[in-house]
């Protein structure tokens, strides 16, 4: 098995030290550098290819969301994971949709924050579905209305069969019990989503799922599934 090759971006060197502990010991994860701000990710990034970057969302000089967005707008960008303190926050969501694959607590236990890297490695998203409702109805603020007209016209690019994949992605529900609740195969349901990503140009399930609550597909939003199948 090839090892999953993680930065770790913190500010507090205590928090990286833990963090390299508690990561560090699993057969399967490569820590291949420590950064202590968001300006020296790029250049970390350049020099060590890491397959994730496991970074904090708060640090004084540039930031986790402003190193997101420089990173995930390069080609080949790693997937970011972000630590933050709070549950529901804009800098969270923000980051989100510059492309972070999700988003896990400081006060996560250790392995959750493991099987979390491993997750967003296979690409997978790190959000559960009440965490990813809580954000979004969040978000559903100032510009909503706006955000509502170019989030439908996106998904009216979408077949039916994608867009139907796309509101179960945007449920957080996984490929598996995506193919089960849509009878089709998991690899039927890779396809699907790689092409909604491709039409769509989107980095990863996450903003598939703010894409669909913005267009009004989920519960608590217009969706017409409500919570069949959960």
């Amino acid at each position: 098995m090839t090892a999953i090759r993680l930065l770790l971006v913190d500010d507090d060197p205590l928090v990286r030290a833990g963090l390299s502990l508690m990561l560090g010991g699993a057969d399967d994860i490569d820590i291949v550098g420590e950064a202590g701000d968001g300006g020296e990710v790029a250049e970390l990034v350049d020099r060590t290819r890491p397959d994730v970057v496991l970074m904090d969302i708060r640090m004084p000089s540039m930031d986790g969301l402003t190193a997101t967005e420089r990173l995930r707008g390069r080609q080949d960008a790693p997937q970011i994971v972000l630590l933050t303190t709070f549950h529901a926050d804009d800098q969270v969501l923000r980051a989100l949709r510059a492309g972070a694959a999700g988003f896990v607590l400081k006060d996560t236990p250790p392995a959750e924050i493991l099987d979390a890297v491993r997750r967003v490695a296979a690409g997978d998203p790190v959000l559960s579905p009440a965490v990813t409702r809580q954000l979004m109805r969040h978000a559903a603020g100032t510009g909503a209305d706006t955000r509502r007209a170019r989030a439908r016209a996106r998904i009216a690019e979408l077949a039916e069969r994608e867009r139907e994949v796309a509101v179960a992605v945007g449920r957080g529900l996984s490929n598996a019990e995506i193919a089960a609740e849509l009878y089709m195969s998991v690899a039927t349901v890779k396809a699907h989503v790689s092409r909604i990503l491709a039409r769509l140009g989107l980095n990863n399930r996450v903003q598939i799922a703010l894409l669909a609550y913005d267009a009004g597909l989920l519960d608590g939003s217009g969706d017409e599934h409500g919570e069949r199948g959960n």
